[in-house]
């Protein structure tokens, strides 16, 4: 089935209707009825990956129907006008390629994995189900069972993700971040055939979607496909900028304790909410991704590694992460697994200790040159796949960031100081914007706040 995924997104914005802005092998630009294309030539292989993306995701959903963006996601392999209900990926696997599709919290995502002489065929299904979607309420119902199974799987059997949804809801207030993209589980139950065609009509248009286009292909070819098959479609003129809830400023730390008879080994969290990166201007998010490769990028050489497993035995794993690829503020996370007969609070303290530590060192220089190196050679080993390059840029307008801060972004990374990450260390890292969650095993499954 269509798989949920929180794809590693960065991106790009939106450029001239009529001049082809170049940028190294890619190329874009603008159909007149306001749908954005990209092209990434690579001419090694006789094949492509070919995306449509639509700038609409789960935070953008309407309230008390939490699930519909990835509820419509399925739907979406239903029928159209000229194609019966799956004929869309049958028709892709008989050609060879394989598709499928994700939703995030900030935009979903449709492909196909092709030989390159198959784009003409891929681009003409693509725009006949951006405008002519349909499906029974039989399939409705059916297609309703399978993503309430989905949740079943993901979330209800994993008492992991049981507490992943509690805590983000506890770390967003207000923002819809803090629904879960599949959806709260008495809204899924709700969905309706009513409900999937007003999300459908209302964000699945041209000029709310992006056309990417990597591999063995040429920009004025690709443009020529374009406009054929979706030049001629209506966009929808009701749409406007996405407006959502803000979270208010976080004014006291928030704990959480989670108990489920399913948890082998006791652990804790630690979110703060952290800027995402911004156009133009990516030199706080840069930053943030040093700080958490240096922290908890690692588990033998990253300095909580060193400090907590290493020098004090504290804790047997370790981790930091972050990534600032979404549209409104994310989170900066801490994860750390105590030691045999070491507490929870001891593992907690001996964190902030380390935390502490470190802003008051500074990064050791020699540790920071090699997560650079480590970052630059990452970033030229993933040129090598052209699904990577197209969903790198495919997330672009769905996050409001430019063909040039995609490529700008492992030079300011190469480029961040050590006094700039000891001062996003200082600025991001206050207990006050934190949540701290304890999951322990226990009899009953039981999940609380206090702030």
């Amino acid at each position: 089935m269509k798989a949920i995924l929180s794809p590693l997104g960065l991106t790009f914005g939106l450029f001239a209707t009529t001049a082809l802005a170049q940028a190294d092998d890619v190329t874009t630009f603008t159909l007149d009825n306001g749908m954005d294309v990209v092209v990434i030539e690579d001419h090694r292989s006789s094949a492509l990956t070919n995306m449509v993306w639509y700038k609409v995701g789960a935070a953008d959903e309407p309230a008390g129907k939490s699930g519909i963006a990835h509820f419509l996601e399925h739907l979406m392999f239903k029928g159209t006008k000229d194609m019966e209900a799956g004929e869309f990926s049958a028709t892709v696997a008989a050609n060879g390629g394989t598709d499928n599709a994700f939703t995030s919290q900030d935009y979903t995502a449709y492909y196909q994995n092709v030989a390159a002489d198959r784009l003409d065929l891929m681009l003409g299904m693509e725009a006949d189900r951006m405008v002519n979607l349909r499906m029974t309420e039989a399939e409705v119902l059916t297609e309703r069972d399978v993503i309430l199974e989905e949740r079943n799987m993901r979330i209800e059997n994993s008492p992991q993700a049981l507490f992943s949804e509690q805590a983000d809801a506890a770390q967003y207030l207000n923002h819809a971040y803090g629904i879960p993209v599949i959806g709260w589980r008495q809204e899924m139950e709700g969905l309706t055939q009513e409900d999937a065609l007003s999300f459908y009509h209302q964000y699945y248009a041209p000029n709310n979607a992006i056309l990417v286009v990597a591999g063995d292909v040429v920009p004025s070819d690709v443009r020529d496909l374009a406009e054929k098959h979706f030049g001629d479609l209506e966009p929808n003129p009701e749409l406007g900028p996405r407006m959502r809830p803000q979270e208010p400023p976080q004014r006291a730390e928030r704990r959480l304790s989670f108990s489920d008879p399913r948890i082998s080994q006791p652990y804790m969290i630690r979110s703060y909410l952290a800027p995402e990166r911004d156009s133009g201007d990516q030199r706080e998010a840069a930053a943030l991704t040093l700080l958490s490769n240096l922290l908890g990028g690692d588990g033998a050489t990253s300095y909580l590694a060193t400090k907590l497993q290493f020098d004090t035995q504290t804790a047997v794993y370790t981790s930091a992460s972050y990534s600032g690829a979404t549209l409104d503020d994310t989170k900066f996370t801490f994860v750390v697994v105590p030691a045999p007969d070491v507490e929870l609070s001891e593992a907690e303290a001996a964190m902030d200790d380390a935390i502490q530590a470190f802003i008051a060192e500074g990064p050791d220089p020699d540790d920071l040159e090699r997560i650079k190196t480590q970052f630059r050679a990452s970033e030229i080993y993933a040129m090598d796949s052209t699904s990577t390059r197209a969903n790198r840029y495919g997330a672009a307008l769905s996050i409001g960031l430019t063909v040039e801060d995609v490529q700008n972004w492992v030079p300011t990374v190469l480029d961040i100081t050590e006094e700039e990450i000891i001062e996003v260390a200082k600025s991001v890292l206050e207990r006050s914007s934190s949540v701290t969650g304890y999951v322990t095993a226990g009899n009953t499954p039981e999940a609380g706040t206090e702030g």
